[in-house]
């Protein structure tokens, strides 16, 4: 989605008015995560989630999760609740046979990690993913979901969006009032460049007091140099900005960046508009893994998908929070064996 602009100005008109809707979400999000049930999945739950609306690092950090368990020798299993119009499930996603229109584009990405199912009832996803074998489930974006309980909660915020204006829906870009989400998680895994983390930690410190992980979305090497590319690249991401500066911190050349709506259908029609562009330019067309899940069939061999990973600059905090929740950590799997 698009956030309006009064979304990043503290003191201005916009938020102001919409202050009492604001104060009544905030309400409704404290009753609704009070009043939840909180049902155990009978093994450990690491949750993944944010406090704003848009993208803020949360699906490649819950890959990154489960990546980090399995190599300590341990079974994850991924769950996603899909979005728009997808399936409701329970159901345990194929990577290469279900469809982003059916499951969802993240999932999609997420399958390509670890086992993963969609589901809006995580409880129902969480048992069958047991019953198959999980011995921890990771949740995608789950912080505001009252209906299962986890073990370890780690919140992804983007240090170069960091929390807006810092008011809730619709005054501003949270999904709930950063104390009350705040005081639910164990740690903040905070994404961005250096100079972007620095900045957020200027800003917002005095309202963060759990432990901080820095990390960074990086590209996978997949074989080309991009600074041979000319490209008109597009986004449907959370914040399509930082793909086209991944590209251009690659070498290549954008001779056009379009950005699209988070999660928006690449219709025929789109990507015919989108393919003359690209030859009008003497372009490439480059988009997002999120985004090239989302393709049809008969477009996936024109367009060019840079791949990212998120990586921690430690995982020394993580891995104790971990630890602490019952978890072993690769460290302590290679010491026993």
């Amino acid at each position: 989605m698009r956030q309006p602009a009064f979304w990043n100005e503290p003191a201005g008109l916009g938020s102001a008015v919409l202050g009492p809707a604001a104060a009544l979400w905030a309400w409704g999000a404290r009753r609704r995560i009070r009043r939840g049930k909180w049902r155990r999945a009978g093994v450990p739950v690491v949750c993944v989630g944010n406090l704003v609306v848009g993208g803020a690092g949360k699906t490649p950090m819950a890959a990154a999760i489960a990546q980090r368990l399995a190599e300590a020798g341990m079974a994850p299993h991924i769950i996603a609740r899909g979005y728009g119009g997808t399936e409701t499930g329970p159901l345990r996603v194929k990577h290469r046979a279900h469809h982003a229109s059916r499951v969802g584009d993240e999932a999609l990405v997420l399958a390509a990690i670890a086992p993963t199912w969609v589901s809006r009832d995580r409880p129902a996803a969480a048992e069958l993913a047991v019953e198959a074998g999980a011995d921890v489930v990771v949740l995608d974006d789950g912080h505001q979901d009252p209906s299962i309980a986890r073990d370890f909660s780690l919140l992804a915020v983007d240090a170069a969006a960091g929390f807006g204006n810092g008011r809730v829906l619709p005054a501003g870009p949270m999904r709930e009032r950063i104390a009350d989400g705040l005081a639910r998680a164990d740690l903040v895994g905070l994404v961005g460049s250096p100079a972007e983390r620095t900045r957020f930690i200027e800003a917002w410190s005095g309202k963060i007091g759990i432990p901080v992980a820095d990390a960074q979305l990086k590209p996978l090497p997949v074989g080309i140099d991009w600074s041979e590319v000319r490209a008109v690249a597009f986004a449907g991401i959370g914040r399509p900005e930082k793909f086209f500066a991944t590209l251009r911190g690659l070498g290549a050349e954008i001779a056009r960046a379009v950005p699209l709506s988070d999660h928006q259908p690449l219709s025929d029609r789109l990507l015919i508009r989108l393919e003359r562009q690209a030859r009008a330019h003497s372009a490439q067309l480059v988009t997002t893994e999120k985004d090239a899940a989302r393709l049809p069939a008969r477009w996936r061999s024109e367009v060019l998908t840079l791949p990212v990973r998120l990586e921690f600059d430690s995982w020394a905090e993580i891995d104790a929070a971990l630890e602490s929740a019952g978890l072993c950590v690769p460290g302590e799997r290679r010491a026993e064996s």
